[in-house]
């Protein structure tokens, strides 16, 4: 994801190669990424840190601790903006973690990154103003939507969103493979269902209408739409993907390492 997010930033010309460095943990991924990226990426950046004014963390929720204090021990500044991808770690449990004034601002994006079209939610940290909030939004609008929501709603977005497109993904390859059942090749029936979602999608972007009124305008009377729409719900479609997404939500709320010295 921070490969993703520094080639959208460059993409679209929101940062120059030369403001740019990154740090990964192992010499062959710092080669590829470099190679890719055009930029410098290493495995000891430490001598960078006290130069930055934005440092964006893209890694496990059980690697914080090592980050956050390698990046203290190298100089980080009181005054760099700091974001963080990582999933079910609020902006309180990662100012304890730090123990500094920093500036944080949570954030969700989601894989669709890749291809321009993510979508991104971000909350500010006790120390985050609206300046360094609207910083943050501009780094993930290089990659998608990005809107700003309060922090208590991130465990479900990190579920809806963040979690979302695989879901989606199981969708669709039982779409295509119901095409191929009958009668479809499958790279055609996979074709067929990748528009259709994408064109659905818009739809619900571009009219402004509910998703019930949108499906009320392809279900005919007696029609073969409204059999398999029945068949749906007969297998629970609805429950089964608000329990999912619940549950998703339930495992968020696990993620975030302990913080030393804690009894939690």
């Amino acid at each position: 994801m921070g490969r993703t997010l520094i080639k959208g930033l460059l993409d679209s010309r929101a940062i120059s190669k030369g403001e740019v460095w990154a740090g990964a943990k192992t010499s062959a991924t710092c080669e590829k990424a470099a190679a890719e990226l055009g930029i410098s990426v290493e495995v000891d950046y430490r001598w960078r840190v006290p130069q930055a004014d934005l440092i964006l963390i893209c890694v496990k929720p059980n690697q914080a601790n090592k980050v956050l204090c390698g990046l203290k021990e190298a100089g980080l500044r009181e005054d760099t903006l700091l974001i963080s991808i990582m999933a079910g770690m609020s902006t309180g449990h990662l100012e304890s973690l730090l123990g500094t004034s920093n500036p944080w601002v949570r954030a969700m994006p989601n894989t669709p990154c890749i291809v321009g079209e993510g979508m991104s939610v971000v909350c500010a940290g006790k120390y985050a103003t609206a300046d360094h909030l609207a910083r943050a939004k501009h780094v993930f609008e290089a990659v998608g939507q990005c809107t700003p929501a309060d922090e208590t709603y991130f465990d479900a977005i990190t579920a809806l969103s963040g979690s979302g497109p695989a879901y989606l993904y199981l969708i669709m390859e039982a779409l295509a493979d119901a095409g191929v059942r009958v009668g479809l090749p499958r790279q055609l029936a996979l074709t067929l269902v990748a528009q259709t979602v994408v064109g659905a999608a818009r739809m619900v972007q571009m009219s402004g209408r509910h998703p019930a009124a949108l499906r009320d305008d392809v279900t005919t009377p007696a029609g073969c739409t409204i059999g398999g729409l029945l068949m749906l719900e007969d297998g629970k479609i609805r429950s089964v993907l608000a329990r999912a997404v619940e549950e998703a939500t339930k495992i968020v709320n696990h993620l975030a390492p302990p913080i030393p010295g804690s009894r939690n």
